[in-house]
């Protein structure tokens, strides 16, 4: 039982940590004019990203 739920926790993080990853990938490709055009700050954007995934 105290396995299965260490698997559980880790296989939640690992898809937490993909999420993340793929969307953090997302926010870093976007050129400074597709960044002026939404009026964001990138660093902002991957602070709330982490924030929403995390916590």
């Amino acid at each position: 039982m105290l396995l299965n739920g260490l698997m559980i926790n880790v296989q939640r993080r690992l898809e937490k940590r993909a999420r993340f990853n793929r969307l953090a990938a997302e926010i870093q490709g976007l050129s400074p004019r597709e960044i002026l055009d939404l009026n964001v700050d990138r660093t902002q954007m991957l602070r709330d990203l982490r924030r929403e995934i995390y916590g």
